[in-house]
């Protein structure tokens, strides 16, 4: 089941985000739901460069899996992927493009400097994955809200900046 999780995760997306222009710095939403009932898990804005991350237990190789993205341009990119042996050292770092073949292969590893882009995703909730996502100091845990073999959807889209959008820092040129 995990395995499908990294599977949807790579395939996800719609495109590159728009190429960054002057201006207001960009916002990314990124909202949570459980995919039966529809119910909102998290609905948060996330600045310019800032991360959320997806953690999960990798059972078919025994890893532990920590997937980093970033809002970028009104979307989120899958900037790195860390497969770690519970209790082992620091991963080996592999090529940006050699990460698909290892997500399909096991093993521990590191790569950073990714840049898929994701729009949305469905997570399927297993038994073992516990799969977690982080953003925004806030940790969704996708078993605690919809059960095993429930389904949990990510949407990134663009958001307008308001009021109540957080204060984010000037984009650099």
């Amino acid at each position: 089941m995990p395995a499908v999780l990294a599977a949807l995760l790579l395939l996800a997306g719609s495109g590159p985000p728009s190429a960054a222009v002057p201006g207001p710095p960009s916002l990314t939403r990124v909202v949570l739901a459980d995919g039966a009932a529809g119910r909102t898990l998290a609905d948060h804005l996330l600045c310019e460069g800032e991360q959320a991350v997806l953690r999960w237990r990798n059972s078919l190789f025994g890893v532990d899996v920590t997937e980093t993205f970033e809002a970028r341009a009104g979307g989120l990119l899958l900037t790195g992927v860390t497969f770690a042996l519970p209790g082992g050292g620091e991963p080996p770092r592999v090529r940006a493009e050699d990460v698909e073949d290892l997500y399909h292969t096991g093993g521990p590893f590191r790569a950073e400097g990714l840049a898929r882009p994701v729009a949305r995703v469905t997570f399927r909730v297993g038994e073992i994955g516990r799969p977690r996502f982080t953003l925004g100091g806030r940790t969704v845990a996708f078993a605690d809200e919809v059960g095993f073999g429930g389904t949990v959807r990510l949407v990134a889209s663009a958001a307008a900046a308001t009021a109540a959008s957080p204060a984010c820092p000037a984009r650099r040129s």
